[in-house]
């Protein structure tokens, strides 16, 4: 296809113009003793980032031309950043969906321009000599560029790096001026599809480079091992411009030692060889630094020793089977979208450190360089993708089918099998495809912490896919390479699939054990979740062939955004953006400002590199490492139980060298019996300070019971005498002077509850089925519909009977209650006892599902409604946090205490939240201590409770935190059981063992007032 005389953002045939050769990233100093200081402010360059002037037009044909240009006269605006989020045109949001019209590789002429302008000088001290370059670490999405006037260039490629010789365009001994024309789309965006927010301009680092006629210009490093690995071989070649001539190399090791200089013709691959090398891994990131001199002119390079294979149905690090623990991670800050400052950067992947992630994939395009030094220097396994997806042919081919049969993966299947022919099996569009793997592979190709090329994302297959795996096979032998959307594995070094359930990965697995299986997305972290990680982490490590996976994703994309004086993470269609795919972009482990959601913490746990069994009278202790051993960790252990902790004890581990296990005999002092529920903790925290984490930062950890509850420690009631009077169908009990009093409608069955003259309970104990919805019970993958369906959200209780007795001091009220939806015929058919004393009373239900119900509920439990004084919980149990039935692990069971408002997790899109698990009892109270009694609730099985201030209406209809209002009361839901979470929003729902199933049910519950007068 050819795109005649269009412009270059429109023309397939156009890819770059005057651009120089994709080459290594890397800063050119002037001496060793500059170049070791790895600091690019004493490199040669000069950064132009900063204030540059910028002209925003709508589309780019009715631009004047440069003479009818005043640049000076035109707004600032600041480089690095995204002009969508400075005040010109609006974020998009699209996940799927092309934002613009499809007709490739044709884009419309509305096509947003950003025209930016500056001047700059050229270093006074700079070699006379030299030829300057400019370049662009990377603009959205397309760009021509001017130098004084004069046109230089063209590139596209949001995400990759370009660079121009402009030594004929500039002037050294005056002032000059840079343009750059920024195009928001190019034929390109064909093939930048990636679920994120959609926005342009300079988002990247711009600096000018001197290089000196004779001068190295690239070069590339590649290690090797020894069988038996006691022998590390690196092999260093060299391009330059100019005369040939001699370079040299000195390597050094991490104590500052020199291992070897060398010194060869430019034309040579030089070799240094290292004997018992340290190896590199995510575990031990040991790095040796490589000096490179070329005439005057010294390029700093660290290397890590390792080996990256596949050998049969396994890819192996330094001949091992590794098990990635891995996250997606997008380029995202809620003030500059893509721009992301460094320290949010390095934060980052400390964060995801001190959480036990070892790896991540830079979905879906090449990060900046510096994310790739720092997982060099912390020790993160990568998978590099090409900034490559064109997910957004998928619909256009998908409402062509009309088969009802298919849906899910069989229907992708299917969909991706003619999507294909737009672009990725288009042989027109070969060379555009192939440019991308170049540009990835040149850029970062000397990186120790890349294990993994990878062609893209959800871009189907075809042949230009196979023409990427081939050129990077030729170019580089020393890495595998990766790409999902190969399912026949043509051109692939392993089998990659996304948001698999247990059993259809296993299966896949048996089916083509060929190569290893890893899954690049699943784990979808929408909101409230991920649920059931658990029993993934379980499944890794016990099958052979399957590597792990990578949690989709690492962060909420929220943008920050003010309205009416509120401010707010927004997200799609929240700056009027059409088409967009609303809160599908907040699907992180962290929140739009960085800090750890809830399941970020479960992710943690699940994950920890070490694990403890409970063997009789031992501690079974497993390393789960696969390099090291637990010699940088302490152990301790702690007591825990209702009365409060013990000290710490240290423990004394012997040697557990990786993937082995060991047995600890358990202290004397903690083999007794104890008078109370009683844990024992057991504690993994670092020994010594690391680049990532402080001395004493907890790494793994394990609650183990000791004793058991005693079952009968529930509230032992007062039993005065209670006065009752029946009186025009409500029955009244008082307790002695009035201290306490209950009145029930013998109507209705409610209750009503008073103590020192003060209402207890406004509202319930009433049966409750519902709760309000997550991201992932509304996703494919989740129950919502089915609730809706059956009407779950609409419950009413009918009394069908009610009859009461008296002991003089107890009154029980036995109740039979239908609890239905209108319109359908289901139902549940409940009993009820009340006991009642003069300090509480103690609640029975049974209950059984009755005609053609929903196969599960979201919870059954009971539903009251407190005064709001009640502000203030205590409780035995899961803590301190939130938990559920299957995102628990990350939470300990111990005494806690919280605000009411504290037991509140704000996510950024509102949804259920704050259960607690595994509850033994519960106190509330007031922080104002004379103004309300104490309400204790405890039962003969661990339950779930929340308390909260908001309406389960309010929670689903609210779309940002701003639009939840509190009520005056305090809400408190306990739970004899909860639906799980599961990851509905993109994949599997609960596991059926987390479901709550429609069935047969009975608990109860125990609940006394204290402070009575």
């Amino acid at each position: 296809m050819s795109s005649g005389n269009s412009p270059d953002w429109n023309n397939l045939d156009v890819l770059h113009r005057n651009t120089l050769p994709p080459r290594s990233h890397f800063y050119l100093y002037q001496d060793e003793e500059r170049a070791a200081s790895g600091d690019r402010n004493q490199s040669l360059i000069k950064l132009l980032n900063g204030t540059w002037k910028f002209r925003y037009d709508r589309t780019p044909l009715r631009i004047p031309k440069w003479d009818d240009l005043d640049p000076a006269s035109w707004a600032n605006i600041t480089v690095p950043g995204m002009w969508q989020l400075q005040g010109y045109g609006r974020p998009q949001y699209t996940n799927v969906n092309y934002p613009f019209p499809v007709d490739p590789p044709w884009i419309t002429s509305q096509n947003e321009t950003g025209t930016y302008w500056r001047e700059f000088n050229i270093p006074a001290e700079w070699d006379k000599s030299s030829h300057i370059h400019v370049r662009f670490e990377g603009v959205d999405s397309a760009f021509h560029l001017w130098v004084n006037g004069r046109e230089v260039g063209y590139f596209q490629g949001s995400r990759n790096a370009s660079e121009f010789d402009i030594t004929q365009y500039v002037n050294r001994e005056d002032s000059n001026s840079m343009a750059v024309r920024v195009y928001q789309y190019c034929d390109g965006s064909y093939l930048e599809d990636q679920d994120q927010w959609r926005m342009s301009g300079i988002f990247r680092d711009v600096y000018l480079v001197p290089f000196l006629p004779d001068t190295i210009t690239d070069y590339t490093t590649m290690v090797d091992l020894d069988d038996d690995f006691m022998t590390g071989t690196l092999r260093t070649s060299i391009k330059v411009q100019g005369r040939p001539g001699l370079f040299q190399l000195k390597l050094i090791g991490g104590h500052g030692q020199v291992i070897e200089e060398k010194e060869g013709p430019c034309e040579e691959c030089l070799s240094i060889t290292v004997s018992q090398p340290k190896l590199w891994s995510a575990e031990a990131p040991n790095l040796y630094e490589l000096f490179i001199s070329y005439q005057g002119r010294v390029i700093r390079q660290r290397i890590g020793f390792r080996r990256i294979e596949q050998k049969g149905a396994n890819f192996l690090v330094n001949g091992k089977p590794i098990i990635f623990y891995g996250v997606n991670r997008h380029e995202h800050h809620p003030l500059h979208g893509r721009a992301v400052p460094y320290e949010t950067l390095k934060a980052d992947l400390h964060l995801m450190k001190q959480h036990n992630i070892n790896a991540v994939r830079t979905c879906h395009q090449p990060n900046v360089p510096e994310f790739y030094d720092l997982c060099d220097e912390l020790g993160l396994y990568v998978i590099a993708e090409a900034d490559l997806e064109c997910h957004g042919f998928d619909p256009i081919e998908r409402i062509k089918i009309d088969d009802p049969t298919l849906s899910g993966h069989s229907l992708q299947e299917l969909v991706y099998k003619i999507a294909n022919k737009w672009t990725t099996d288009n042989p027109d569009w070969r060379d555009a495809y192939v440019d991308r793997a170049i540009q990835l592979v040149e850029r970062y190709k000397n990186h120790a912490s890349i294990v993994f090329w990878s062609l893209g994302n959800e871009a189907f297959y075809g042949c230009n896919m196979a023409a990427m795996y081939h050129w990077i096979k030729e170019r580089d032998t020393s890495r595998l390479v990766h790409y999902e959307g190969d399912r026949e594995g043509l051109t692939t070094d392993m089998h990659s699939v996304m948001y698999f359930s247990i059993e259809d990965l296993v299966q896949r697995a048996e089916q083509y054990p060929d190569r290893p299986w890893i899954q690049c997305e699943y784990g979808h972290a929408m909101g409230n979740g991920p649920g059931g990680l658990k029993k993934y982490i379980e499944i890794y490590r016990s099958h052979p062939r399957l590597q792990g996976g990578f949690i989709w994703e690492w962060c909420n994309h929220g943008l920050l955004k003010e309205e009416n004086g509120i401010s707010y993470f927004a997200y799609g269609g929240d700056f009027g953006d059409q088409p967009n795919d609303g809160d599908f972009v907040m699907d992180g482990l962290v929140n739009s400002d960085h800090t750890p959601t809830p399941g970020l913490m479960e992710y943690k746990k699940v994950i920890e590199p070490v694990s403890v069994a409970h063997v009789g009278n031992c501690l079974e202790i497993r390393n789960h490492y696969d390099f090291i051993d637990l010699g940088h960790l302490v152990c301790s252990r702690t007591l825990r139980s209702e009365s409060g902790s013990s000290h710490s004890e240290i423990l004394d581990l012997p040697s557990i060298p990786p993937g082995a296990t060991r047995q600890v005999a358990i202290p004397k002092s903690a083999l007794q019996d104890f008078a109370e529920e009683t844990f024992l903790d057991v504690s993994f925290c670092l020994k010594d300070a690391t680049a990532w984490a402080e001395r004493g930062h907890e790494v793994a950890w394990r609650q183990i019971q000791l004793q058991a509850r005693d079952i009968s420690d529930i509230i032992s009631h007062q039993r005065p005498p209670l006065q009752v009077e029946e009186k025009a169908d409500q029955l009244f009990i008082t307790g002695p002077g009035r201290q306490v009093g209950y009145m029930i409608d013998l109507a209705t069955g409610e209750l009503q509850w008073t103590g020192n003259g003060q209402r207890i309970m406004d509202r319930g104990p009433e049966i409750g089925l519902y709760r309000a919805l997550t991201q992932n019970d509304l996703g494919e993958g989740g129950d919502s519909r089915h609730w809706e369906k059956f009407r779950v959200d609409s419950l009413r209780t009918s009394l069908q009977s009610i009859a009461w007795t008296s002991t003089g001091t107890a009154v029980t009220v036995e109740k039979t209650l239908r609890i239905a939806p209108p319109v359908l015929n289901w139902a549940v058919d409940t009993t009820v006892r009340l006991t009642i004393f003069g300090d509480g009373f103690d609640i029975h239900i049974k209950g059984v599902f009755s005609g053609f119900h929903p196969t599960t509920v979201p919870r059954l439990g009971l539903n009251m409604s407190l005064p709001g004084s009640f502000d203030y919980c205590h409780w035995f149990g899961r803590g301190p946090g939130e938990s559920y039935r299957d995102k628990k692990e990350a939470s300990r069971i111990g005494y806690y205490e919280q605000s009411v408002t504290q037991m509140f997790t704000p996510y950024e899109c509102p949804q259920e939240n704050g259960n607690r698990t595994g509850t033994r009892w519960v106190r509330l109270s007031s922080q104002d201590a004379g103004s309300t009694g104490v309400l204790r609730v405890s039962a003969p099985s661990p339950f779930n409770f929340t308390v909260r201030k908001y309406q389960i209406e309010n929670l689903n209809a609210a779309k940002h935190p701003h639009d939840l209002c509190q009520v005056d009361q305090t809400l408190f839901y306990l739970d004899y059981e909860h639906n799980g979470l599961g990851t509905g929003s993109c994949g599997p729902g609960p596991w059926p063992e987390h479901r709550l199933h429609a069935g047969p049910f009975e608990f109860s519950a125990s609940f006394a007032l204290g402070g009575l007068d």
